[in-house]
């Protein structure tokens, strides 16, 4: 694909951001496990873009916790330990409580049916054991609210975690028994613009969520 026509795909954002995004999302599907190496020539070519937003991208997500890069042997998928998503989940529950916050007062009608939408989804996907598509769905839930809350300082904060929370779902989704329903609250609130009651609703599904992760920990993980 010639470069011309990458651009085209990526759209207008940016080719580092758009290409930082393609791959974020390869990782989180497994299509690049933990250990893989991401050989640059290699994906460059089957993109067709040059190696230099391909590097900047693999910058960003180094930063971001997802890849670890060798001096000569370049960068290879990292998968974060359960205590860095320990250590996530506190800043992660205070942004989306703020966010719910936020978001609760003028909320609209369009917002709220697509959350309920969201919820919907992660129920249809739980039936039939997609694993997946239910934690696509519960990301896309938690995006909405952020969205919803118009600001552009915590969305970017926030977003900086989604590996994070991605990698938390596939690691104790199947054990997590009805994902879908510890969303109800929250929308029922955002549904009452009740402000305190989301930032509540919201603070408490995600510090449970936590309280699940913990026992997926090591002895060798335990601080």
């Amino acid at each position: 694909m010639p470069v011309a026509t990458a651009r085209e795909r990526f759209g207008r954002v940016s080719l580092r951001d758009s290409v930082r995004d393609l791959l974020l999302e390869r990782v989180l599907a497994g299509e690049y496990p933990p250990g893989a190496r991401l050989v640059e020539t290699r994906i460059a070519r089957e993109l067709g873009i040059s190696q230099a937003p391909l590097r900047e991208a693999l910058r960003d997500l180094e930063q971001l916790g997802l890849v670890d890069h060798a001096p000569f042997r370049g960068c290879s998928v990292r998968a974060p330990s359960i205590q860095d998503l320990l250590e996530a989940y506190p800043v992660r529950a205070a942004l989306e409580a703020l966010a719910a916050r936020l978001a609760a007062p003028a909320i609209d009608d369009a917002r709220l049916e697509a959350l309920a939408a969201r919820i919907d989804a992660m129920r249809a996907a739980a039936a039939r054991g997609d694993l997946r598509a239910e934690s696509a769905a519960d990301a896309g839930f938690h995006a909405e609210i952020v969205a919803a809350a118009g600001n552009p300082v915590l969305a970017r904060q926030w977003e900086l975690l989604q590996p994070h929370a991605r990698t938390f779902i596939s690691m104790a989704l199947p054990d997590a028994g009805p994902v879908a329903e510890r969303h109800v609250p929250i929308l029922a609130a955002l549904r009452a613009h009740d402000a305190d009651r989301a930032a509540t609703a919201m603070h408490d599904h995600l510090t449970e969520v936590a309280d699940r992760l913990r026992p997926l920990m090591t002895d060798k993980e335990t601080p």
